[in-house]
């Protein structure tokens, strides 16, 4: 049915587009604007939401995933929590702080278009002072579709705060010669996304006697695999460190990396000769950490076994947020001969499966595609040019000061594209700042300091890992947040004594707010 028009334009200072996680961080945060959130689904959650499987759970402990100041009620649970158990933490957490009331659920956002003047989106070109998040005037203007008509109403803002996130939506597909794609292939196809969609029964059907492969070794591909009892074939095309719990040789996994005097050892933005100096002295302690844990996964896991010991160190996973925690059964069924595995850098489709460069075959009736998402793609086909074009640099990484604000996109910022060992955490620490932001507490550095700043990260990343096109920090976490501190006036060391502050984990309870 085509969209249907309203030409009235409704006006409010905020906008927010998505009910994820960020969403709702950032309603929270920015309500005394009276926020107006889109949400294209029937519910909050995101991809918790809409892109779990059954066997979903956290990959951090609790104590790790939780607001600022809304604690989970058994917080010191062991146990990492299933998507459901996450879900109603997050209705739990928009119910107490009342921010259901600010969302338009089964809307979605199909169009952006910048009304603001010329002179404020050229000076974001240059240059020269980004300005105020608030101007008094609409910025941009939203289009969004809802009902069952799919009504089109436009909605025009002063802010606007993207939330959309990097994964769901937008599946990436991998590429075939020709006549070798799905096309010739006799049996299902399905990715990731819509197979999380199916209900317990329908999931059944599809895999129940089948012979299935699964393409992909992340979160994705490794839950869809460990718990199902299904019989399947793993094609793996660049192996990455899996661990089996968050504590290695018997000692906590927040010793080697969350705290401060942990990343004390790592390079972060900002050092002086002196420290940049004793970084590079301190590298083979960086080495031997990493080695360190690669003894213990190798002793505790079959990784030679199957073949899954990945060739480069710990670290570089760690780095670019790219480590997954493994489902309890996952190498007791590989033991079974349930999971089988075949490391291949090319495939493509024959009619009876999956062939591979060595001319071997892998027959299937069912291909899963755990390939991951292009949310790039998705927020370039949302915004307009020529901010669409400046989105993602020339390296493919999206520029973000704080991982929050565009320095060359005015009035708009980007919530949930940074990631860390705790995303939940780094959401909501950005959408505090952002809120401070917008009611001038502080001003921004000048643009060319800006995107000076974002380069200062980039190149850390692309020293500490060759995975380094995902905007991860969690080599320097505690650093990014001690600055994002210093420019809300915080103070930027959290604890209460010295000993806790050089040795004890950073979380979000250390992030509450400063009366």
């Amino acid at each position: 049915m085509a969209s249907q028009l309203q030409n009235h334009v409704q006006y409010s200072k905020v906008g927010i587009i998505g009910a994820g996680i960020s969403g709702i961080a950032a309603a929270k945060q920015l309500r005394a604007y009276d926020p107006v959130v889109f949400e294209a689904t029937d519910s909050i959650g995101g991809v918790w939401r809409h892109c779990s499987f059954t066997s979903t759970k956290l990959q951090t402990p609790r104590c790790d995933f939780e607001f600022s100041d809304y604690p989970w009620p058994e917080r010191d649970n062991a146990s990492f929590p299933s998507y459901i158990e996450i879900l109603e933490y997050l209705h739990g957490y928009a119910r107490q702080f009342d921010v259901l009331k600010y969302i338009k659920f089964n809307s979605r956002a199909v169009s952006i278009r910048y009304v603001g003047d010329c002179e404020t989106a050229q000076a974001a070109m240059v240059p020269g002072e980004y300005g105020s998040l608030l101007r008094g005037h609409s910025v941009w203007e939203v289009a969004v579709e809802s009902g069952q008509k799919k009504t089109v109403q436009w909605y025009a803002f002063e802010l606007l705060v993207v939330c959309i996130g990097k994964y769901g939506d937008v599946p990436k597909m991998p590429n075939f010669p020709r006549n070798k794609g799905e096309e010739v292939f006799h049996g299902k196809v399905m990715h990731a996304m819509d197979y999380s969609k199916l209900d317990k029964k329908a999931a059944t059907e599809l895999l129940e006697g089948k012979k299935v492969a699964i393409i992909g070794f992340k979160k994705s591909a490794i839950d869809l695999a460990g718990p199902n009892g299904q019989p399947c074939t793993m094609v793996i095309r660049t192996l990455h460190w899996t661990v089996p719990s968050y504590s290695i040789w018997g000692l906590p996994f927040f010793l080697f990396y969350s705290t401060r005097s942990s990343q004390f050892l790592h390079e972060r933005p900002n050092l002086c000769f002196i420290r940049t100096l004793l970084c590079f002295l301190l590298s083979p302690m960086r080495r031997a950490i990493s080695k360190f844990i690669e003894s213990y996964l190798t002793w505790k896991l079959p990784l030679s076994k199957f073949g899954l010991k990945p060739d480069h160190p710990f670290v570089e996973d760690y780095a670019s947020c790219q480590m997954a925690i493994l489902p309890e059964n996952f190498f007791s069924e590989a033991e079974k001969g349930n999971i089988l595995f075949k490391r291949a850098s090319k495939w493509w489709f024959w009619n009876g499966g999956i062939e591979f460069e060595d001319k071997s075959r892998v027959e299937a009736d069912v291909v899963l595609l755990a390939t991951g998402y292009d949310g790039k793609r998705k927020l370039q086909s949302l915004l307009p040019e020529p901010f669409a074009s400046l989105i993602v640099d020339s390296a493919g990484i999206m520029p973000l000061y704080r991982g929050t604000i565009h320095p060359l996109i005015p009035n708009m910022a980007f919530v949930g594209y940074i990631e860390s060992i705790s995303n939940l955490h780094t959401a909501e620490l950005r959408c505090k700042w952002l809120a401070r932001l917008a009611e001038e507490k502080f001003k921004l550095p000048s643009v060319e300091k800006m995107v000076e700043q974002i380069g200062k990260e980039m190149e850390i990343m692309r020293r500490t890992t060759r995975f380094f096109k995902r905007h991860c920090i969690s080599t320097f976490s505690i650093n990014h947040s001690d600055e994002i501190c210093e420019e809300m006036g915080w103070k930027s060391w959290r604890k209460r004594n010295w000993i806790l502050e050089a040795f004890s984990p950073y979380t979000s309870q250390d992030y509450e707010e400063e009366k």
